[in-house]
């Protein structure tokens, strides 16, 4: 291995390695007679921030599957992972039901719920019931200046599309992606 991290890479290994030690993820044995081991493999992938930076370097000791053969070493077995957007949808009921963030605010009133999220000196309100949502807003204005830019439509730098016909909603920071392509002269690439 060459490479400009490799004092990088070679800790990360040693941190896989007594990870799987201290979890006890394996039994050294010797392997019966004329039977050759599945072998393995190092995959190795860089963490990356929000804002694109490599926050971390992993690696991961993988068995060879392709060399295994049916009936001999060969069974169903495998580390499951949750889909991207399984996680999204997790944090989206986590954010829901968050009652440890300061600048969350919820009111529910039978069926009606809104939400206040204070962003320094933006408020995001995001509700199910229209009248209740005026009715906040309408008292928030009694208590400092306010100025009310309607619907959102961008909220730190992620653009906000919305279809109420279909009830969906959709999220983009193409601006940010468009930044970093700018970034790695990319603009061209499709």
């Amino acid at each position: 291995m060459s490479n400009i991290d490799l004092d990088k890479w070679l800790e990360a290994i040693k941190s896989e390695m007594d990870s799987m030690g201290l979890n006890q993820v394996w039994t050294l044995l010797d392997p019966p007679k004329g039977v050759k081991p599945v072998g393995c493999k190092w995959v190795y992938k860089r963490k990356l921030g929000a804002d694109g930076e490599v926050t971390a370097f992993k690696a991961r000791n993988v068995a060879k599957g392709y060399t295994q053969r049916p009936r001999i070493n060969f069974e169903e077995t495998y580390s499951p992972i949750a889909i991207a957007k399984s996680i999204r949808i997790l944090l989206a009921m986590a954010t829901c039901k968050n009652e440890h963030d300061p600048c969350i605010y919820k009111k529910i009133s039978g069926s009606a719920v809104v939400y206040l999220v204070l962003y320094v000196d933006d408020i995001l309100l995001i509700g199910n019931d229209v009248k209740m949502l005026g009715d906040i807003k309408a008292w928030l204005s009694t208590q400092f200046f306010m100025k009310d830019m309607g619907e959102a439509s961008d909220i730190l730098g992620i653009k906000i599309y919305r279809d109420r016909s279909r009830r969906m909603l959709g999220l983009t920071q193409s601006s940010y992606i468009e930044k970093v392509l700018r970034r790695f002269k990319m603009e061209n690439s499709k």
